[in-house]
C-alpha cells in the first residue's frame, strides 16, 4: 500500500503523526497541486481530487494553516464524492515569506521541503542582495539550500560572478549552467531520490525550463524575458509538485518579484556569518559598526576585505525584521482582544440564561 506513498516522500515521521490523530479510517495523501481552493493529492491509490473540510477551513487561524503543495494530509473519501481533507499533518519544514501588502500575514510557499534551490540568472537578473534575501528565506525554513546560477551562456564574466555568489553562501553548493543548451549533471547530483526540492527565484530565471529538461518533456510553459532588463512574466501561475524520472520530487513555484522575509531574525546571523565573525573582534559588545572606536567590521570595509553594501544589506534586513515583528505584535494583540471580547459576551449570555436577567 505504501510503496506509492514512499515514492512521494512518505516515511516514519508522517506515519507517526497520522497514527497520533487517533482516526484509523483516515488515509494519507500528499498535496501535489493547490490552486484557488482546488487540491490534488497523491495517495496509495493514485491521484485524487480533494476539498478541504469546512471544519478544517474554519479552524485555520490564518492562510498559513491551510494546505499547500508539499503538505501531507489525512483525508476520507465518501462513496461517490471527492476526497475530503480532515487534517494537515505537522510539517517538518516550511518555506515562508511575508505576503504582499502592509499586513503582517505569512504566505507558506511550500511544505516539507528537503532542499531549496535558489535560482538566479547570470543576465540582468543577477543581484547579490536578492540572493541574500533568498538565502535568509531558505535558512528560516529549516531546509538545506543550494544556488543555481542559470544562463551561463549569456554571461561574459562568469568566474567573478560565480565567486561573488559563492562567497555569500560558503555552506551551500553552487552550480552554474545553461538550462537551454548546457549539461545538467552538476544539478542532477543535488537531486536525491525521495527528497523534495523547491525551485525558488524571480520570474524568467528559467525554473520551468530547468524542470522541463529534468523531466524530459515540455509540459511546463515558458516565456522569453524582456530584452531591456531580463525580467520575466509569471509563466508558472500555481505551485505544483512533480516526480522526476530519478525519483526526486520537485516543486515549481511562480516567480517572486518582491522577497519580503517572514521571521528571519534567527537566520540573519547565519546568512551574514562573515560579519558575525568580524564583529567578534570589535572592541565593544553590541557594536553598531558605525562610529564606535575599535570596530573590526568597519576596519574590514576600509581595508577592502568586506563589501560595505553587504553590511548595509544586513542592516536593512534587520530593520525590516524589527518592523515586521512590531506589526505581528499589534495583530496578535488585536486578535487576543477580539477573542476576549467574544468570551466575555458568551459568559454574559450564559449568565442571563441562568438568571433570566
Amino acid at each position: 500500500m505504501h510503496d506509492r506513498l514512499r515514492s512521494y516522500g512518505w516515511g516514519p515521521y508522517f506515519a507517526g503523526r497520522l497514527v497520533a490523530l487517533g482516526h484509523p479510517t483516515l488515509q494519507p495523501g500528499r498535496v501535489v497541486r493547490a490552486h484557488r481552493g482546488f487540491l490534488k493529492l497523491q495517495t496509495a491509490d493514485g491521484a485524487v481530487e480533494a476539498n478541504l473540510s469546512g471544519r478544517s477551513y474554519h479552524l485555520a487561524s490564518d492562510v498559513a494553516h491551510l494546505p499547500v503543495v508539499g503538505d501531507w494530509v489525512a483525508y476520507r473519501r465518501p462513496a461517490g464524492g471527492p476526497a475530503v481533507v480532515q487534517e494537515i499533518l505537522p510539517r517538518r519544514t516550511q518555506l515562508s515569506r511575508k505576503s504582499a501588502g502592509a499586513r503582517a500575514v505569512e504566505q507558506v510557499v511550500a511544505a516539507n521541503v528537503d532542499l531549496v534551490l535558489l535560482v538566479m540568472g547570470l543576465d540582468g537578473d543577477y543581484n547579490l542582495r536578492r540572493l541574500e534575501r533568498l538565502l535568509a528565506m531558505a535558512e528560516e525554513s529549516g531546509a538545506r539550500s543550494a544556488v543555481v546560477l542559470n544562463k551561463a551562456d549569456l554571461c561574459s564574466d562568469l568566474p567573478p560572478r560565480f565567486e561573488a555568489a559563492r562567497a555569500l553562501c560558503p555552506g551551500s553548493p553552487i552550480v552554474a549552467l545553461s538550462a537551454l543548451d548546457g549539461t545538467l549533471e552538476e544539478l542532477e547530483l543535488l537531486l536525491a531520490r525521495g527528497e523534495t526540492v523547491a525551485f525558488v527565484g524571480s520570474s524568467g530565471v528559467g525554473k520551468s525550463t530547468l524542470i522541463n529538461r529534468l523531466m524530459g518533456d515540455d509540459e511546463r510553459p515558458t516565456r522569453p524575458v524582456r530584452a531591456g532588463d531580463s525580467r520575466g512574466r509569471h509563466t508558472t501561475t500555481h505551485r505544483e509538485l512533480f516526480r522526476l524520472p530519478g525519483g526526486c520530487l520537485v516543486i515549481d513555484n511562480p516567480g517572486v518579484r518582491e522577497i519580503q522575509l517572514w521571521g528571519a531574525d534567527g537566520s540573519l546571523p547565519k546568512v551574514f556569518d562573515d560579519i558575525e565573525r568580524l564583529a567578534s573582534g570589535c572592541r565593544f559588545a553590541g557594536c553598531g559598526h558605525d562610529t564606535e572606536p575599535g570596530c573590526a567590521v568597519r576596519r574590514a570595509i576600509e581595508d577592502g576585505k568586506l563589501d560595505g553594501a553587504r553590511l548595509e544589506s544586513r542592516r536593512r534586513l534587520e530593520r525590516e525584521t524589527i518592523a515586521l515583528q512590531a506589526r505581528k505584535d499589534v495583530r496578535a494583540r488585536r486578535e487576543h482582544d477580539k477573542r476576549m471580547g467574544k468570551l466575555y459576551k458568551s459568559i454574559q449570555r450564559e449568565k442571563r440564561d441562568r438568571t433570566g436577567r
